[in-house]
């Protein structure tokens, strides 16, 4: 097993969606035990209460009712960051590209495993201050490190550095 850390280096960030996917499941599963009885939970005044609601789409309920085409989708998304995960050099310099990609990853997963088992996405989080759509724990991971990842390209790191990407290099 050492040899192949040592080969394989971010085979040691392998817990990390293991981690994330179960507490995002393990949240989900709260949602559902407690919070599909009543009628919400106040966490902030009105501004942010958990209120159970199940979403057959994605954000704001688009392609509500397309599951098929949301978990296809899916399933692209997690295999291209994949590739770019394997893409990312080893080097500690580059570990917060990988760790955003692998909680994208997550967050992606973490929601699939709601539309292939439950036929449905469990959102409980609602953030009331703006019209915004109710959301969970993988969309937390998913819409937060896709802003990082943006800022990390744009402001941390040097297009020269960033040629292992296939829309920033000669690949």
């Amino acid at each position: 097993m050492e040899t192949s850390l040592r080969r394989f280096p971010k085979l040691r960030l392998l817990w990390l969606p293991v981690v994330l996917v179960l507490l995002d499941q393990a949240t989900k599963y709260w949602a559902v035990k407690c919070l599909k009885p009543r009628e919400s939970i106040s966490v902030i005044g009105e501004q942010v209460t958990f209120r159970y609601l199940e979403n057959r789409g994605a954000a704001w309920g688009m392609l509500s009712g397309k599951l098929d085409v949301l978990s296809i989708l899916t399933v692209i998304l997690m295999l291209f960051l994949l590739y770019l995960v394997s893409k990312v050099p080893a080097e500690r310099r580059f570990l917060p590209i990988t760790v955003c990609l692998l909680a994208i990853i997550s967050g992606a997963f973490g929601n699939l495993i709601d539309r292939i088992w439950r036929h449905h996405v469990v959102d409980f989080i609602s953030f009331d201050v703006i019209n915004f759509p109710v959301f969970n724990v993988a969309d937390i991971y998913v819409t937060c490190c896709t802003i990082l990842l943006a800022i990390l390209i744009l402001f941390k790191y040097k297009e020269n550095e960033l040629n292992f990407l296939p829309f920033f290099g000669d690949n």
